[in-house]
This record gives C-alpha cells, sequence and structure tokens, in this order.
C-alpha cells in the first residue's frame, strides 16, 4: 500500500540520531505505529540488492498534518471519494488512498453500502414486511379505541339530554 520509496524514508527517519518521536510521526503521517515499527524491523533483515536504488524523496507526502478519520466523512465526501477512486489505476488508487488517509477495505465498504443504499426494497410474494403487519395491528387498535370513544361520548350525550328533560333525579323526591 506505501511506496518502497515512502517506507525507506520513514525508516531512515526513525532511525536517524534526531530522530521524531514514534506518535508524533504515526499521528502526522496517519501510519499506524506498529507499520512503522515492522518498517525498521524488517529494514533490519533485508539489504537491497547493490544494483537496485531506492530513490528518496525531498518531502515525506502531500498529506495534511490532521486527517480525517474514515469515521468522521459524511456521506457526501465518502461518496465523492468513492467517485474519484473509481477511475484511477492500481497505482494512482495507492496513492489517493494513502492521501486521503484511507484504507482500500474502508472505501470498499462505502462502496458496497452505496450500492446497497440504491437497490429498491423488496418484499417476497406472500410474505409482508414485519412493519406492515404491526401498522394492521396498530390501525386496528386505534379503530376500536375511536368506536369505544364515540360509543361513551354518545352515552354522555344521551345522560344530559335526559337530565335536562327529566331533571335530577334528587329533586323528584318530596317528603
Amino acid at each position: 500500500m506505501y511506496s518502497k520509496a515512502f517506507r525507506t524514508l520513514m525508516v531512515q527517519k526513525m532511525t536517524s540520531p534526531d530522530r521524531p518521536d514514534v506518535v508524533t510521526l504515526s499521528t502526522e503521517l496517519g501510519v499506524p505505529r506498529s507499520t512503522l515499527y515492522r518498517w525498521v524491523s524488517d529494514a533490519g533483515k533485508l539489504v537491497p540488492p547493490p544494483y537496485e536504488e531506492v530513490p528518496l524523496l525531498a518531502a515525506p507526502t502531500q498529506r495534511p498534518i490532521r486527517m480525517k478519520r474514515p469515521q468522521d466523512w459524511n456521506a457526501k465526501e465518502k461518496l465523492a471519494a468513492v467517485l474519484e477512486a473509481a477511475y484511477l489505476s492500481d497505482e494512482e488508487l495507492g496513492a489517493f488512498i494513502r492521501s486521503k488517509g484511507l484504507h482500500e477495505a474502508q472505501l470498499q465498504q462505502w462502496h458496497d453500502q452505496m450500492l446497497t443504499g440504491l437497490e429498491p426494497l423488496t418484499v417476497p410474494r406472500g410474505k409482508k414486511a414485519p412493519e406492515s403487519k404491526r401498522v394492521r395491528e396498530l390501525e386496528k387498535e386505534l379503530r376500536r379505541k375511536d368506536k369505544a370513544l364515540a360509543e361513551t361520548a354518545a352515552l354522555l350525550v344521551l345522560k344530559k339530554k335526559a337530565q335536562a328533560i327529566w331533571g335530577d333525579e334528587d329533586d323528584d323526591t318530596d317528603n
């Protein structure tokens, strides 16, 4: 995922006498500390052939100092990243992913989520969505309660009319 030149430069930085703090370097570049330590460990084991010359970079990368974590990206930014990455070659894709501080798996996950979101919701024949069953049950209960409320209101109206016509029962008693 990272170029050989980038890894070599990071190993040189980490093994130099005036080396920066690994935590600072990790957060600045967006490379996990374990990866940096592994590169240093692997560099001690591997000796490049004399004919192979690894180019050194003048500047480590063109990354911003504070990168957004993938979980901090909003939907619009995710869509733009997926669309931009779709038209890149493998080499360009690697550089793009590093410049954005992403992993290819994260980009693929966003791509899959977008495709899933564009799929129409289908309900197999003969089966209804569980939400529709719940809605029907709630509508049935609402009709039942509306009928009970209407009946209670009608009884109250009749009681008031009966009182208006015949008056209170307590008033009719003459002792």
